[in-house]
């Protein structure tokens, strides 16, 4: 705890408390954005780097826990299809993550923000948009590229993801393990490529392990509301978290 409370106060910490169990909460819900909320909340009173730090273990975590909720087997057949997805996401995250005190990410984050946003207006609009059958694979291939270059340097990689698994129209349990799957590992290859960057250290390690438990509580309140909706409730929930996500990744790359 001394070393906790050597990087930040009491009141501070708090806080992070609190925005890990919100974070948690919507993870559970839809499967993702806890890394958005985390970042987003925690470098209101943090420092962005520590912000990374902390969202860490919490991430790789719920995300472990998201994936295997239904089994090992089900996780590996998750693995098996999103196979390419997971390659090149997790191939551009260990390149970018070392580029992360030399790049400034806010064009980055535009380059995600704009057409997530427009994606999930259209789709909120009632448009249907879905992947063509032909090219599939290089569709995947480039989300999963773009989707890993910002989530190196930024510590989110969701919104692509979700873009991509809901023009799929995926069934709403089987989003949320394969989210957790692909976010999971790829969650365990941001922690390991930022302990060679140096974001994680000993200090900020204990930090983002105290951020465990509400993260861990917020996801399985998620998890209970995420088995009351429906399909179409489900995706309509998805998207407006996806815009509100995809809208925040925005004000911060143009206000800071």
């Amino acid at each position: 705890m001394d070393i906790l409370f050597a990087l930040l106060s009491f009141e501070t910490y708090l806080l992070a408390f609190v925005i890990a169990l919100g974070a948690g909460v919507i993870k559970g819900m839809v499967g993702f954005a806890m890394p958005m909320i985390l970042i987003s909340g925690l470098s209101s009173v943090i420092s962005p780097e520590l912000a990374l730090a902390g969202l860490m273990l919490p991430t790789l975590a719920t995300n472990g826990w998201q994936a295997l909720r239904q089994g090992r087997a089900a996780a590996w057949q998750s693995m098996k299809r999103f196979r390419v997805f997971m390659l090149v996401g997790g191939t551009a995250i260990v390149l970018s993550a070392q580029l992360v005190r030399l790049v400034d990410p806010d064009t980055l984050l535009l380059l995600i923000a704009v057409p997530v946003t427009g994606f999930a207006l259209i789709q909120l609009a009632g448009a249907q948009l879905r992947l063509p059958t032909n090219g599939r694979g290089l569709v995947e291939a480039l989300i999963a590229l773009l989707a890993g270059a910002i989530g190196g340097v930024s510590g989110v990689w969701g919104p692509p993801t979700v873009m991509y698994l809901t023009a799929l129209e995926t069934p709403k349990s089987e989003q949320l393990r394969i989210q957790g799957v692909i976010y999971g590992l790829g969650a365990l290859v941001l922690f390991l490529a930022h302990i060679k960057s140096g974001v994680v250290r000993a200090d900020t390690v204990v930090f983002s392990a105290s951020l465990l438990v509400p993260a861990l509580l917020g996801t399985w309140v998620g998890f209970q509301l995420h088995e009351r909706i429906d399909q179409a409730a489900f995706k309509k929930v998805t998207l407006v978290v996806l815009l509100i996500a995809a809208l925040n990744l925005m004000r911060r790359a143009l206000l800071g």
